[in-house]
C-alpha cells in the first residue's frame, strides 16, 4: 500500500506533456515543425517540409498536402495545431493559393479531431523575435537560440523554422510567462504578476 501511494505520488509530480504540430501553409513548400512541451520547458521533436514543387496539377498538389497533413498527425499526435494564416499581400491569386494550402491542412486536423490555433505572420514574428517585420532568416536564428538547436539540424528551407515558430508561438499565447522566454515583455503580463503594484 505505502508504494502505491509513493508511486501515484511521483505520477502526480511529472509535468504533463503536450505537442503542439506547426505548419507554415505553401502550394509549392509547405513547412511543419513540431514542439514537444514538458511542463514548463519546450523543445524542438521535429521539422521539415512538403516538397511539392514537381507536382504540376494544382488539385493533386492540395490532395497530397492532405495526406502528408494526416500522416504527420498520425505519426506525432500533436494536441494542437498552430497554423499561420495567409498574409494580404498585393498579389491575389498567391493569396488565394496559400488560403487553399491552409484550409486543406485546418480539415486534415478536423479530421483528426485536432483543435486548430491560427496566427497572423506579423503576430509569429513579434512573439519570436520582438519585431512584427523580422525576416525569416532573423525567425530561424532567434528559435536556434531559443530551442537550443544546432545549426546543422536547420533544413535549408526557412518554411520549416517559419512552421516551427507557429508552434512557439501558440506555445507562448499558452501562458509561458514572457520573462523568461526571450520574448518581449507585454503590459498584461506585467499586471498578472503584479496585481498588487497596479492600482
Amino acid at each position: 500500500m505505502l508504494f502505491s501511494v509513493r508511486f501515484v505520488y511521483f505520477c502526480s509530480m511529472t509535468p504533463p506533456e503536450k505537442i503542439i504540430l506547426g505548419i507554415d501553409p505553401g502550394t509549392n513548400v509547405l513547412g511543419y515543425g513540431v514542439l514537444k512541451v514538458q511542463g514548463r520547458k519546450a523543445s524542438m521533436e521535429a521539422m521539415g517540409v512538403i516538397d511539392l514543387r514537381k507536382c504540376t496539377d494544382v488539385y493533386l498538389k492540395l490532395g497530397r498536402i492532405y495526406e502528408r497533413v494526416i500522416g504527420i498527425i498520425d505519426a506525432f499526435c500533436p494536441d494542437e495545431l498552430a497554423i499561420e494564416s495567409p498574409f494580404f499581400g498585393k498579389n491575389v491569386q498567391s493569396m488565394l493559393k496559400l488560403g487553399r494550402a491552409q484550409g486543406v491542412a485546418i480539415a486534415a486536423a478536423i479530421c483528426r479531431e485536432v483543435p486548430i490555433h491560427e496566427y497572423a505572420p506579423l503576430k509569429i514574428k513579434q512573439a519570436i523575435t520582438g519585431n512584427g517585420q523580422a525576416s525569416k532568416e532573423q525567425v530561424s536564428a532567434m528559435l536556434q537560440r531559443l530551442l537550443h538547436i544546432p545549426a546543422e539540424s536547420v533544413l535549408p528551407y526557412l518554411d520549416a523554422t517559419d512552421a516551427l515558430a507557429a508552434a512557439y508561438c501558440h506555445y507562448l499565447q499558452s501562458g509561458r510567462p514572457a520573462e523568461t522566454t526571450g520574448a518581449p515583455h507585454s503590459w498584461a503580463a506585467f499586471v498578472k504578476q503584479h496585481a498588487d503594484r497596479v492600482h
